[in-house]
């Protein structure tokens, strides 16, 4: 779903043959869970004892730390689109948001589903009239917590795989729609 057609080498571990080291793999893994995490609160609105989803981002963190594996994210990942299951609106995109950000130590590739999961979640949770600019509030906010370390390579990735992510992410002044390359690039 989220996926483009040919995986971008640099969102593919080198250990798999791509070039994402391993700090930045845990800065991609951190990102997401703080996507997830920031509407983490329309699911917990409607499901307030179900801790899959917090969970779920936690695991994220902890694989960064060296404190649960690449495995335990991943089953975290599968619970809290469980929880998502019989949900709507703003609830279920807040918990797809989080298994999204579970699942990025298996691939990750998965942040850019944070992310985009948090957008439908904060727009979900606007309502009708506000949706569009609490969407891009919401794509902003996330903007803002990039690290530098890796932001080029998530802008970038939001350009290329907009359309793969319901078109969510506000365009970028400065990068071409079509290659999700800065134009400013030398290389």
């Amino acid at each position: 779903m989220i996926f483009a057609e040919k995986r971008d080498p640099r969102l593919v571990t080198i250990r798999r043959g791509g070039t994402l080291t391993d700090d930045d793999h845990h800065l991609l893994a951190l990102w997401a869970a703080d996507c997830a995490e920031h509407v983490l609160v329309f699911f917990e609105q409607v499901c307030p004892d179900d801790p899959r989803p917090r969970q779920a981002i936690e695991l994220a963190r902890a694989w960064t730390r060296g404190e649960a594996t690449m495995a335990e994210s991943r089953q975290g990942a599968f619970a809290a689109n469980a929880a998502a299951r019989d949900l709507v609106g703003a609830a279920r995109e807040a918990a797809h948001a989080a298994g999204q950000a579970a699942a990025v130590p298996h691939v990750g590739e998965h942040e850019l589903g944070a992310a985009a999961y948090g957008i439908r979640a904060a727009r979900a949770g606007a309502g009708k009239e506000a949706s569009q600019e609490a969407g891009r509030a919401e794509c902003q906010w996330q903007r803002d917590q990039l690290p530098d370390a890796i932001r080029e390579l998530v802008l970038e990735d939001q350009v290329r795989r907009n359309a793969k992510c319901w078109n969510v992410f506000e365009p970028i002044e400065g990068m071409d729609r079509e290659s999700g390359r800065s134009k400013f690039r030398t290389e």
